[in-house]
C-alpha cells in the first residue's frame, strides 16, 4: 500500500470518527433530561455499597423535638347544605315525624336532575339543624332542591320538570306535601345567575415551553415535587394540594398524557408543560395566583424553560401584574355577591 493510499485511510477514518462522536454528541445534546438521582437514593446507594464490601454503613439515629412536632391536620369542610343563593327549594310538609332510614329508603336511585345537582334534605328533630337523612334520625320536614346554574349552564324547562317528579316521588314515599315554585319565575333566576357565573368564571393557565432541550416526563415530575405537587388521579398530571384537607388543589400542573403513559416515559420528549389555577375554586386568602407565578418562576429556573401565553408569546411581568390586578377585581365582585372564591357556593355553581 503506497504512502497516499495509507494517507487517505487514515484521513477517511478520522472523519468516520468525527461524524459519529457528531453523531453522538447531538443525540445526547437532543434527548430528553431525565430525572437526576436524590439524596436519599445516593445515601441508601452507598449503604448497599457498603454493606456489600462487608463494612458497616454510618446510621443517624432519629431525633425527636416537641417544637418541631407536626401540626394537626386541619378538618375537612362539612359538605355544603342547599342555599336560596343557587339553588330552587321546595319544601315538603310531613303529618308526622319520618325516621331516617325511611327517608334514605325513599331516595331516587340519582341525585341529578339532567346535568343538576338534585338533594334532599331533613330537618333533624333532635339537632334542630337541616341535614342530608342519616339513619337512626327522625325528621320532621323535608326539603328537595336542585342546582339553578353549574358550568354546563342554566337550569332548564325539562331539568325542571325532571326535579318535580323526582321530588314529587320522594314526598309521596314519605307522605309528604311538597310545594313547588312557579317553574318559569326558577327558569329565569336559573339563567340570571348563568349568565353572571359565565360573565365572572377565570380559568388562569400558563405554558412553561423548554427553551432547549426537551424534558422527559420524570424530570417534570420531579422538578415539580420539590415545589409540592403531587400526582394527580389522571397520567400527566400534577396537583399543588391546598392548605386544608378535602378542598380543591391550588393548581394543576398538566403534560401529554399519552407521554406520562409511553412503555419507556424516559424517551418521551416534553417541550411544553401547562400551570393552571380555578380561579373561583381557590380562597383568595390562599394567595392563588402568586402562588402560580412563583411556581413558573421556579420551574423555568430549575428546567431551563420560559413563560408563555396560549399563542407561545412570552409572559413578562408586567402582563402579570395586570392580570394579578384583574383578578382582584374578579375577587372583589364575588364577595359582593356571597359568591366568594373557594366558597362552598363558588365550588357549587362553577363546577
Amino acid at each position: 500500500m503506497s504512502t497516499l493510499q495509507i494517507s487517505l485511510a487514515i484521513a477517511g477514518g478520522l472523519v468516520l470518527a468525527g461524524v459519529v462522536a457528531h453523531s453522538t454528541w447531538s443525540s445526547r445534546r437532543n434527548a430528553p433530561r431525565q430525572a437526576l438521582p436524590e439524596a436519599g437514593d445516593a445515601a441508601g446507594h452507598a449503604g448497599r455499597v457498603a454493606q456489600a464490601d462487608g463494612t458497616e454503613p454510618s446510621r443517624t439515629e432519629p431525633t425527636f423535638d416537641d417544637d418541631l412536632a407536626a401540626p394537626p391536620l386541619p378538618v375537612p369542610e362539612k359538605k355544603p347544605g342547599m342555599d336560596a343563593l343557587i339553588d330552587v327549594i321546595a319544601p315538603i310538609a310531613l303529618d308526622a315525624p319520618v325516621s331516617g332510614d325511611a327517608a334514605l329508603a325513599a331516595m331516587p336511585p340519582t341525585r341529578r336532575a339532567g346535568s343538576k345537582p338534585f338533594a334532599i334534605e331533613g330537618f333533624n328533630e333532635a339537632a334542630q339543624h337541616w341535614e342530608t337523612p342519616a339513619p337512626g334520625q327522625r325528621y320532621s320536614a323535608f326539603q328537595a332542591g336542585v342546582q339553578l346554574a353549574n358550568r354546563t349552564g342554566a337550569l332548564n324547562e325539562i331539568e325542571y320538570s325532571e326535579f318535580v317528579m323526582k321530588a314529587q316521588a320522594f314526598a309521596d314515599a314519605v307522605n309528604g306535601a311538597p310545594e313547588f315554585p312557579e317553574m318559569l319565575d326558577e327558569v329565569a333566576r336559573a339563567r340570571e345567575l348563568d349568565q353572571f357565573a359565565s360573565d365572572h368564571d377565570a380559568q388562569l393557565g400558563f405554558s412553561l415551553r423548554a427553551q432547549r432541550a426537551a424534558w422527559s416526563p420524570g424530570y417534570v415530575q420531579q422538578n415539580a415535587a420539590r415545589l409540592g405537587f403531587v400526582p394527580g388521579v389522571i397520567p400527566g398530571r400534577m396537583v399543588l394540594p391546598a392548605s386544608t384537607a378535602g378542598l380543591p388543589p391550588l393548581l394543576g400542573l398538566a403534560f401529554d398524557t399519552q407521554a406520562a403513559m409511553a412503555d419507556d416515559p424516559a424517551q418521551s420528549a416534553l417541550r411544553e408543560v401547562t400551570l393552571s389555577l380555578d380561579v373561583p375554586q381557590v380562597d383568595r386568602g390562599e394567595q392563588p395566583f402568586t402562588r402560580m407565578r412563583e411556581a413558573a418562576a421556579a420551574l423555568c429556573a430549575a428546567m431551563d424553560g420560559i413563560v408563555t401565553d396560549d399563542n407561545g408569546q412570552p409572559l413578562v411581568p408586567e402582563a402579570m401584574d395586570v392580570i394579578g390586578t384583574d383578578l382582584e377585581q374578579l375577587y372583589d365582585t364575588l364577595d359582593a355577591r356571597d359568591l366568594s372564591a373557594g366558597s362552598a357556593l363558588a365550588r357549587r355553581l362553577f363546577s
